[in-house]
C-alpha cells in the first residue's frame, strides 16, 4: 500500500494539485501583483525564527541570487537540493539546476552558487542541525543528516525577501545577508496534532499543513485518526469502522476517511519534509464511532447511534471481553504496518466510562500490544495511572504546572511531551471575539503560547524528562483549511520556537519582532492568518 500512496502522491504532483515547498497551489492565492524590485529587502539574519543558536551577520556583505545560479548538492543531499530549487524556481523563475559534486571533493562547488553539504558542518549541529555560511560569492550549508540540510533551507527562505514565497513568478531583486549560523534544536520532538476525527479533512489539506509545519522545522505531525465522531483510517480487518464509523462528523455532514493508500501517501509526503507522522487511535474512552460500527465491541452488545455532538466522556470499550483486545491487536498492527515512525499513539484520555482497574489493566495490555508490533507508546498523560512501559510517553495536556503523577512517573524513567491546553492548544480562542475554536482552558493569544518554558514547566520534572512540545489543534469548530490556519498562525511558530531554540534566547519581546517579519511571508504564501495586536506586523 505505501508504493501505491506515493503513486497517487506523484499523480496529485504532476497534476499541480501540490506546489513544491507549500502544498496545495489549488489552495494558495497568489499575490495580486508582481513586487516592486526596489521594495525588496535583505532580511536580517537575526530575524529568523525560531531564532537561531549562534548568529553572526557579516556588515556590507550580500550574495545575490541570479538566473545564473546553480544549486550543488553532495551525495545524498540531492532530494533537499531538489526541494530548495522547486522553491525558488516558482517565484523566481530562474532554472536553478540541481548538479552533484564529487564525493571527494565536496567543497570545490562551495565556493560559488548555492551549495548543500553533508560534510564540514561544526560537530555541534547534530543529527538535527547546520551551518549555514553565506559570503557575496556563495551560499553553503553544511549539515551532518538531510534533515540538518532540510532545517537550514527553511532558515535560508527566511533570508530571501518574502516574495520568494510566492506561487507566480516576481521581479526580484534576490538578495541574502551575509554571515554565519549555527543552529540545532533544543528538544529532539516538536510537534503538532491535526485532530481529523471531529471533523474530517482531506489528504490535500493535510498536505499543505506538513509544508506550514515545516517552515518552522516541526519534525512530528500527530494525526488524531479515530474519536466519538469518526473514525478516518481504514481498517481491513475490520472495514465498518472506515465506512459507517468514518461515516459523518460534528454537526453531522457525509464526514470521510483516508485509504491506506491516502495515508501512505501522508506518510511519504511527511517524510519528504523530515516530518514523522504519528497516528493515534483513542482509547478505551472516545471510541462511540467503533461501538456504532461494531456491536460485539460494546459490554451489552449493542450498539448505540452515530454521534456527532462534542461532549466527551461517554463511551468506552469494554474490559472484560476478549475481542476488544483482538479489535485493538488488529487495529494497530496494520497501523504499525503503514507507519515507519516509531510512535503509535494511543489516547488514554477522558476515559471517564472506564472504571479505574479497568482501565489500568486495560492500558498495560494496549502497551504490550503496541511493544510486540515493534512500536512505542504515546499517549495522554492520564497513562501514568496504568503501570508506564520504560518506552512510553506520556502527553501532558493539563493546565497547571502541578501533577503529582506525572512528576512520579518522570522520576522513574517515563518522558514527557509537554502540550498544555493553555498555552499549546490551538483550537483555544485568541479573545473573546474570535469566531473559531473553544475557551475551556482559557483564551490563549500569542504571548500565552510563547511565553512558558518547557523544561521548567511541570513542578518536579527535570528538563532532562521533558522529550518536548506539540500544539494540538482539535476541530470541534474547525471545518476549513482556512480555519486550521486562522488558529495556527501565529501560535505554531510560537510553539516551534520554545521547542527549537535554546531557553537562553527566550524573549518575548524580541520574539514579538522577529514574528510580526513573517506575516509578508504568510502573505506570500496565501496563509490565512491571525493579526494578533500583540505583533508588530511588517508591511
Amino acid at each position: 500500500m505505501a508504493t501505491a500512496g506515493r503513486s497517487r502522491l506523484r499523480t496529485a504532483l504532476a497534476a499541480g494539485m501540490l506546489a513544491a515547498g507549500t502544498g496545495a497551489a489549488a489552495l494558495v492565492a497568489p499575490p495580486a501583483a508582481n513586487a516592486d524590485p526596489q521594495a525588496a529587502k535583505t532580511s536580517s539574519m537575526r530575524d529568523v525564527v525560531p531564532a537561531p543558536v549562534t548568529v553572526k551577520p557579516a556588515a556590507d556583505t550580500t550574495f545575490t541570487l541570479t538566473s545564473g545560479t546553480k544549486v550543488f548538492t553532495s551525495a545524498g543531499a540531492r532530494d533537499v537540493g531538489g526541494y530548495l530549487a522547486g522553491i525558488l524556481r516558482r517565484s523566481t523563475g530562474y532554472r536553478l539546476p540541481v548538479v552533484d559534486v564529487p564525493d571527494d571533493a565536496p567543497d570545490r562547488a562551495s565556493a560559488k552558487g548555492i551549495s548543500l553539504l553533508l560534510a564540514g558542518a561544526d560537530p555541534s549541529v547534530g543529527d538535527q542541525g547546520y551551518q549555514l555560511d553565506v559570503t557575496a560569492k556563495a551560499v553553503v550549508i553544511r549539515a551532518q543528516r538531510p534533515a540538518g540540510l532540510f532545517a537550514g533551507v527553511q532558515t535560508l527562505r527566511q533570508l530571501l525577501p518574502a516574495e520568494i514565497e510566492s506561487a507566480t513568478v516576481r521581479k526580484g531583486p534576490w538578495v541574502i545577508g551575509g554571515g554565519q549560523i549555527v543552529d540545532r534544536p533544543r528538544l529532539a520532538y516538536r510537534g503538532a496534532m491535526l485532530d481529523v476525527a471531529r471533523h474530517f479533512h482531506p489528504v490535500e489539506t493535510v498536505l499543505r499543513y506538513i509544508d506550514e509545519l515545516a517552515l518552522y522545522k516541526v519534525n512530528y505531525l500527530h494525526l488524531h485518526l479515530t474519536d466519538d465522531q469518526g473514525w478516518r483510517i481504514a481498517i481491513d480487518s475490520w472495514p465498518r469502522l472506515a465506512t459507517y464509523g468514518g461515516s459523518t462528523q460534528v454537526g453531522g455532514g457525509v464526514g470521510g476517511y483516508y485509504t491506506k493508500a491516502d495515508y501512505a501517501a501522508i506518510v511519504a509526503y511527511a517524510e519528504s519534509r523530515y516530518i514523522t507522522v504519528v497516528p493515534e487511535v483513542d482509547m478505551p474512552g472516545h471510541v462511540n464511532a467503533a461501538l456504532a460500527s461494531y456491536a460485539e465491541l460494546s459490554c451489552d452488545g449493542k450498539a448505540p447511534p452515530l454521534y456527532t455532538g462534542i461532549a466527551v466522556g461517554f463511551s468506552s470499550l469494554c474490559a472484560d471481553k476478549e475481542i476488544t483486545y483482538k479489535f485493538i491487536d488488529d487495529v494497530l498492527g496494520e497501523l504499525a504496518a503503514l507507519t515507519p515512525g516509531p510512535y503509535l499513539h494511543v489516547g488514554g484520555d477522558e476515559a471517564h466510562s472506564t472504571k479505574p482497574a479497568d482501565y489500568a489493566a486495560m492500558m498495560n495490555r494496549v502497551q504490550k500490544i503496541v511493544a510486540d508490533h515493534g512500536k512505542s507508546v504515546l499517549a495522554w498523560h492520564q497513562v501514568v495511572g496504568a503501570t508506564p512501559l520504560p518506552s512510553t510517553v506520556a502527553q501532558y495536556w493539563g493546565t497547571t504546572p502541578s501533577s503529582p503523577e506525572v512528576a512520579a512517573a518522570a522520576k522513574t524513567g517515563t518522558k514527557i511531551l509537554l502540550s498544555p491546553a493553555n498555552k499549546a492548544y490551538l483550537d483555544m480562542k485568541y479573545d473573546a471575539n474570535t469566531p473559531l475554536g473553544l475557551r475551556w482552558a482559557g483564551y490563549v493569544e500569542v504571548k500565552d503560547a510563547y511565553d512558558w518554558d518547557p523544561g521548567a514547566y511541570i513542578n518536579d520534572v527535570d528538563a532532562s524528562s521533558v522529550l518536548g512540545v506539540e500544539a494540538p489543534l482539535w476541530t470541534e469548530t474547525i471545518v476549513t483549511l482556512r480555519d486550521i490556519e486562522y488558529m495556527a498562525v501565529p501560535r505554531l511558530p510560537a510553539i516551534a520556537e520554545l521547542g527549537w531554540s535554546p531557553a537562553s534566547s527566550h524573549d518575548w519581546t524580541a520574539f514579538r519582532t522577529r514574528l510580526g517579519s513573517q506575516g509578508p511571508r504568510w502573505t506570500a504564501q496565501g496563509i490565512n492568518f491571525y493579526r494578533s495586536p500583540q505583533v508588530p506586523w511588517a508591511s
